[in-house]
């Protein structure tokens, strides 16, 4: 019988590995493309039948956020961020060439290939271009531990990656959204399909939207392991909080596409070549973080902590800033919209090519090092 998976949210727990890997998923993480497909049935329903909906949610704004969509974006980043061990940081910060490694995969190699691909599937369609960068950009601080431990990785590696990239992403996101929504097409030939989008309104975006999770997230971890201890904080506490990050995010799909959904009963081959370039990302960017990883010499549970999070991104923050920089109705905020849709089948799809690729190339370390048997 298998241990019990990690839920959307909550702390990770190594499972068995001999179980299938959809039933070491919990039920939540399991159908979260159906709970995506009725989130979003929901939001166009409501949209049939109250049209004034959007006008009504766009009275109160919060950086150009209706206040009603930015408690669902705030919500479903911060249970998300009060689960990094943030504490770990330091103890593994000596390693630089696996630190090093992370940070090239993440902030040089990722960006890069969904610009490119981006380019190459959408060169027609410059809203969805720039959503698809906005997912680029931002890299996974979520749901990565879940993938992560079904394939067997490092949960203590992976958590550090995660709190890395989470520090990054408030160092860079605003700086290289600019650069790549509003310089790099320039290079492309095609000024005039580039926004006029400032790093200042990027930056308030990221300050608000991860920001403010961040900080609630690290002094809310901090204090209550102070008071109950680390113990009870990751058996008790986030196994409960954590998968309330899912009801955020849920909530934000209804109200976004109460307000579009219209649009996108019109456009639903838009929404096939929106997906198309993120299932394409997934399988490049997690092949050659795991061969390159291997070929460093890295063991599998490094490698595979390696892949996982080079290959996740953190969508919870693209669609905040795809909403809160271009509106709720925009193109941005459909293709960011789309991307959780597609990342739990391709994720899962991973897991298991990661298990065969540890009984492939890994079958000489000892199956402590290398995760368990499968």
């Amino acid at each position: 019988m298998s241990a019990p998976a990690a839920s959307f949210g909550a702390s990770p727990i190594r499972p068995a590995p001999e179980a299938p890997v959809l039933q070491r998923l919990s039920t939540l993480d399991r159908f979260l493309p159906l709970w995506i497909f009725a989130a979003m049935a929901l939001g166009i329903l409501l949209g049939r039948v109250y049209p004034d909906l959007g006008a009504a949610l766009d009275r109160v704004q919060v950086a150009g956020v209706s206040v009603p969509i930015a408690v669902g974006l705030l919500w479903m980043m911060y249970p998300v961020l009060a689960k990094v061990r943030y504490e770990t940081i330091g103890r593994h910060a000596r390693d630089t060439r696996l630190l090093g490694t992370s940070l090239v995969l993440n902030w040089v190699v990722g960006p890069l290939l969904m610009l490119s691909l981006a380019w190459v599937f959408l060169p027609d369609m410059p809203e969805y271009r720039n959503g698809l960068v906005l997912i680029g950009l931002a890299r996974c601080i979520a749901m990565v531990l879940i993938w992560n431990s079904l394939a067997c990785g490092s949960g203590e590696l992976a958590a550090v990656l995660v709190a890395l990239n989470s520090v990054f992403q408030i160092l860079t996101y605003s700086a290289l959204g600019w650069l790549f929504l509003t310089v790099l097409p320039g290079w492309f030939g095609a000024e005039s399909a580039a926004l006029n989008v400032t790093m200042g309104e990027i930056a308030r975006s990221v300050l608000i939207f991860l920001g403010i999770p961040l900080a609630a997230g690290y002094l809310t971890r901090t204090l209550l392991v102070r008071a109950k201890g680390l113990t009870w904080y990751d058996g008790t506490f986030m196994p409960k909080f954590g998968p309330t990050a899912l009801l955020g995010l849920l909530y934000t799909i209804v109200l976004m596409f109460a307000m579009q959904g219209n649009r996108i009963l019109e456009l639903p081959l838009d929404v096939l070549r929106i997906s198309i370039p993120l299932l394409v990302y997934f399988g490049l960017m997690f092949g050659f973080a795991f061969w390159f990883a291997r070929r460093l010499g890295f063991d599998y549970e490094s490698t595979a902590s390696l892949s996982f999070t080079a290959a996740g991104n953190n969508f919870e923050l693209a669609i905040a800033v795809a909403i809160a920089t271009f509106g709720i109705g925009s193109g941005e905020a459909l293709a960011a919209v789309v991307g959780p849709l597609i990342e739990v089948p391709a994720l899962v799809g991973l897991v298991y090519a990661s298990l065969w690729a540890r009984r492939r190339f890994f079958a000489s370390e000892s199956p402590a090092r290398a995760g368990g048997t499968v």
